[in-house]
């Protein structure tokens, strides 16, 4: 999965649309800004479609919006 679009964001939380890489299939969902969830969380997540996961050697991460230990 991969974020397509961020819908809304509060501090750290936000919720985005997620794309799958081989399905094209799409789901609105939460999610955290912060290094691990955008390249560990994210890859990791598997499709509801057709149950594939991200390939983790071609797999890019967004940057967070905020830097690592910023105060939000």
């Amino acid at each position: 999965m991969k974020i397509e679009k961020i819908l809304n964001q509060n501090r750290r939380d936000f919720t985005a649309v997620y794309k799958c890489e081989h399905c094209s299939k799409t789901k609105q969902d939460r999610g955290y800004d912060d290094a691990y969830f955008h390249g560990t969380v994210i890859p990791a997540m598997a499709c509801e479609s057709c149950g594939l996961k991200a390939d983790p050697e071609t797999f890019r991460p967004l940057g967070t919006k905020y830097a690592e230990g910023e105060v939000v």
